[in-house]
């Protein structure tokens, strides 16, 4: 062979390889769409086999693992149901629709799309069996759902049609602990059980670990029948299967709360070969360590079936064409839980953890009548109020930080908050500036009390009144930074709020007073004079700072007529302050009964008759002997 044909052969066998080479690297994408079925179930942490927890017993979910994806850090964005489905349907955050507190009935913006909307364009038929509880009041399911029910399946769909379809079990929802199975009956040992620091290992403690283990269990099993449903239909070659908890959970200090057991949730993924170029790893049993939370779903979605994702999404596409890079954070919040305000915001990336609490004078352990069915629970507080608990245990009955930092990779349980320690000074200013970052650019609902956020409603939905002309948010958020700080060298800043046309800014100023505690002894006057605001959330957050400092009367007058406006929302929120300043005289009993008979069964959301319910039960007081009843609640 002479040179000339060596050399020609040489760019052959090149050509050759290189062709070779370039279609192994690149997938075909079939030009079929794919069915999509997403099984979720609620309430639970990834207390599954295949995430490393031996004690549990999750072959069905364990082998799809093996079949599929793995995601070691996904995360609901809310610690909570109805604003975790929230963002899931919109793939907005709930706190930017403003639909955050648990639970609430707001409209949601024309702007903002519910994903099924988008599926049925694409060609798809879309099915919910069942649960909705999308947190809003202008969306009805069988307008957006072509089946809703109990009975919604994908074999009811038109012949070549593909299916988006959802089944949702409800074995391992909080509830499931409020019945006690005895010790004799459980599958799971409560003795072998392992128990979170946090926890005091009593003997009701130890049970609902195991009892709730069981019920994973269960769990489990039905998520392997809809699997095998599937095999039968011979679908599995066609169809990508999404498995989710919809939020951590469920004993005491993780539903509900925005750390790692609230909010971080099995999340696998079935991809069948014939899309293979979805793979988001080499091969199937793979770990994904990429950061993602719900608000992703629904640009995974539409980069799945190739619709182009809308601007106004807030999260980021983790499979398909529009795969975006890895994100740095998640992100998480917290509202009104029931009866019960609090407001907390999160950040997470791969190692830490940050949580800003905006109410740190509330405990986490405040009393919510759903969460206390729990005999766990009341075991916790039963102990705590013994002296029983040790400083990590008790820390969920006392008032909370500012800030919290925790090394999820060294401290799995968040109980060594690292914001005083020196070495992290970096890391906390660095995700600090993340949480602002984020609330600001998606319009934080949040810093508007939802009291107020009533007064102010027009009708119009949240996410548009927020991106209004006439509103900013930006010096709501520097008030609420610098009032949660707690520094008495900004009393004087902290009365100007109070003076402010804003009544947020306005309710604050006085936030941060109360605060303060005795330390805001020199803005007495100021707090006195906007007891008198029109804006029920200044009155109520200077009347708990008056009654700490010693002006019982005057905070007591405020409360009470606080009790007697027709906002349920702001009467919720009295009844959580005359709860937590432990006042009970005759004057505030007396309010309470009258409200309760006023307001009654015209209560829209309860919530402001279960807290009133609880202080009735906490007083000793019978509701028959005052002609009150609470049965319809």
């Amino acid at each position: 062979m002479n040179i000339n044909n060596l050399s020609q052969l040489v760019v052959m066998l090149v050509v050759v390889f290189s062709g070779t080479t370039f279609t192994s690297c690149v997938e075909r994408v079939p030009e079929e769409l794919p069915n999509i079925l997403w099984l979720t179930s609620e309430d639970n942490s990834p207390l599954l086999g295949c995430y490393g927890d031996e004690f549990a017993t999750t072959p069905n979910l364990d082998k799809m693992a093996s079949e599929g994806f793995l995601y070691t850090h996904a995360y609901a964005n809310a610690p909570v149901c109805a604003p975790a489905r929230n963002t899931i349907l919109t793939g907005v955050y709930a706190c930017s629709n403003g639909n955050q507190h648990m639970r609430s009935r707001y409209p949601i913006s024309d702007i903002v799309k519910p994903y099924p909307v988008y599926l049925h364009e694409a060609g798809y038929y879309c099915t919910n069996n069942s649960k909705t509880d999308y947190n809003v009041n202008n969306i009805e399911p069988n307008e957006i759902w072509d089946e809703c029910s109990k009975t919604a399946h994908w074999k009811n769909r038109p012949e070549g049609k593909p299916f988006f379809a959802v089944f949702n079990t409800t074995i391992s929802h909080e509830s499931c602990i409020h019945t006690s199975i005895p010790n004799e009956k459980l599958r799971h040992n409560p003795e072998e059980v392992t128990i979170s620091p946090y926890h005091p290992a009593t003997p009701e403690m130890k049970h609902d670990w195991a009892q709730y283990y069981d019920k994973v269990e269960d769990m489990d099993i039905q998520i392997g029948k809809w699997l095998k449903e599937l095999d039968d239909a011979g679908l599995s070659e066609n169809t990508i299967v999404f498995y989710y908890g919809d939020h951590g959970g469920v004993l005491a200090r993780s539903k509900r709360y925005v750390y790692e057991t609230g909010t971080r949730v099995p999340f696998i993924v079935r991809i069948p070969d014939k899309y293979k170029y979805l793979f988001p790893a080499k091969k199937p049993g793979s770990k994904v360590n990429r950061l993602v939370s719900f608000v992703d779903l629904v640009p995974t979605l539409l980069s799945i079936v190739g619709i182009d994702i809308p601007e106004y999404l807030q999260g980021n596409a983790f499979l398909g064409q529009q795969k975006t890079e890895d994100p740095e954070y998640v992100y998480m919040f917290r509202g009104r839980m029931d009866e019960r305000y609090d407001m907390c915001r999160a950040v997470r990336d791969k190692q830490f953890r940050y949580i800003r609490n905006y109410m740190p004078y509330r405990v986490c352990g405040q009393r919510l009548e759903y969460l206390f069915k729990a005999q766990s629970i009341r075991s916790w507080k039963e102990a705590y109020e013994a002296g029983k608990c040790n400083t990590v245990q008790s820390a969920f009955w006392e008032p909370k930080p500012l800030e919290e930092l925790y090394d999820i990779n060294n401290d799995p349980w968040e109980i060594n908050n690292l914001v005083n320690d020196p070495k992290y000074k970096d890391v906390l200013q660095r995700l600090r500036a993340a949480n602002k970052e984020w609330v600001l650019r998606i319009k934080d609902t949040g810093f508007i009390p939802e009291a107020d956020r009533v007064d102010r409603d027009n009708g119009e939905p949240m996410y548009d009144y927020m991106r209004s002309d006439n509103f900013d948010l930006e010096p709501l958020v520097e008030a609420a930074e610098m009032a949660t700080i707690g520094k008495t060298e900004n009393i004087d800043e902290l009365i100007r709020f109070m003076k402010n046309e804003e009544s947020a800014i306005r309710y604050w100023g006085a936030a941060g007073l109360l605060i303060l505690g005795e330390k805001a002894q020199p803005a007495l006057k100021e707090l006195k004079a906007v007891t008198n605001d029109k804006s029920a959330n200044v009155v109520l957050a200077a009347a708990e700072a008056l009654y700490n400092l010693g002006e019982k009367e005057t905070a007591k007058d405020a409360l009470l007529s606080i009790l007697k406006i027709k906002n349920e929302f702001a009467r919720c929120q009295a009844l959580n302050v005359i709860d937590c300043i432990e006042e009970n005289s005759p004057e505030i009993q007396k309010g309470v009964i009258e409200m309760i008979r006023n307001a009654g069964v015209d209560s829209l959301k309860k919530y402001d008759m279960r807290a009133a319910k609880w202080l009735i039960e906490k007083w000793g007081l019978n509701p028959e002997d005052y002609n009150i009843e609470f049965a319809w609640l």
